[in-house]
């Protein structure tokens, strides 16, 4: 009871009531003398129900608040159904609002650290190594007594190494960038055709120098965001032009229809196997046959990204006479 009438609104409602009790009393007195122990006894009943139902809010308030301050420690457990509905029902309502909220907020911080702390060890480990390369090649390059051809030989090394490295940054501040969402893609209409040839242009001289054949064959128009649909397409094609042996063939095909527009690129490669294919477009994930060729993975990661960032679909599988099938699809309206 002391503790209740700590309360500044309870101590003035008790207040309240043994005034109005106090009046009642005198005017029972004063009307009639008979009157003063009746209406003492009904001041004295009214008063303590008065007190006893504010006393059991009270405790279950303080019940609340102690749930509460348990969450906000740590504890993610509370049953709300301990809570009848009726005098505190609308206080539960944004109570519980309030936990999901809550509940949320720390999973994703959660999901967010894991995934920095990941990300952090996947471009220390894909940096490391060509970094390591580079250290060996310029303690070699400081020998006096090197010759020109073998200078010469370990400078397109490096360069080689310095380029993978400012590859690899590059997409990874790409990544980063759709991945908090402040890359917009603006879609403009433009011949699937021409979109290909834009896509493949980076690739066409390392695949003549491997003697590969590169067919394009496309057909009708297609809305996109140019510049970042090339990024895909070039992504998958360097992938199938890196798995395909000298002398082989990639075809690129493109056409579309009321529903989509459709993009298939297909290798005459070894094809993709069965453990990699569920997670091929993992990001630095890299297949057996893409570690012994020195890829990042994250081309691929990267290719996803972009086309389901612009209502799109991919997906990789092996042709039935041998290769890999890249199937990209962007969709006229949301499905």
């Amino acid at each position: 009871m002391r503790d209740l009438l700590r309360n500044t609104e309870i101590k003035l409602s008790f207040g309240i009531y043994v005034f109005l009790s106090v009046l009642a009393v005198g005017g029972a007195f004063l009307y009639d003398r008979r009157l003063l122990l009746p209406a003492l006894l009904l001041c004295a009943v009214f008063t303590f129900i008065h007190m006893y139902c504010i006393y059991i809010r009270y405790k279950r308030i303080s019940k609340m608040s102690a749930d509460i301050d348990r969450i906000l420690h740590g504890d993610d457990s509370i049953r709300f159904e301990n809570y009848s509905e009726g005098d505190i029902g609308l206080l539960q309502s944004e109570i519980y609002k309030m936990t999901v909220r809550l509940r949320e907020q720390q999973s994703k911080l959660t999901e967010d650290k894991i995934y920095l702390a990941d990300s952090l060890a996947d471009i220390s480990h894909q940096i490391r190594t060509p970094l390591t390369s580079i250290n060996i090649l310029v303690s070699m390059l400081s020998e006096p007594d090197l010759t020109y051809e073998k200078r010469e030989q370990l400078i397109h090394k490096l360069y080689g190494l310095l380029s993978r490295i400012d590859w690899l940054i590059t997409a990874l501040l790409k990544m980063s960038k759709l991945d908090a969402g402040t890359i917009k893609f603006h879609s403009e209409d433009i011949s699937i055709r021409d979109l290909l040839e834009k896509a493949c242009m980076p690739v066409r001289v390392p695949m003549e120098l491997r003697g590969q054949e590169l067919i394009i064959e496309a057909e009708g128009d297609i809305s996109c965001d140019v510049a970042w649909s090339c990024e895909a397409i070039g992504n998958i094609v360097k992938n199938c032009m890196e798995h395909t042996p000298d002398g082989g063939k990639i075809t690129v095909c493109g056409k579309r229809n009321t529903l989509f527009s459709e993009i298939v690129i297909t290798d005459s490669g070894s094809g993709i196997s069965k453990d990699d294919l569920p997670h091929i477009f993992e990001r630095f994930y890299k297949g057996r046959t893409s570690e012994d060729k020195g890829g990042f993975g994250i081309g691929l990661a990267l290719a996803r990204m972009i086309v389901t960032g612009q209502n799109g679909t991919i997906k990789a599988e092996n042709a039935s006479g041998g290769g890999a099938v890249f199937i990209v699809r962007f969709y006229e309206s949301t499905v």
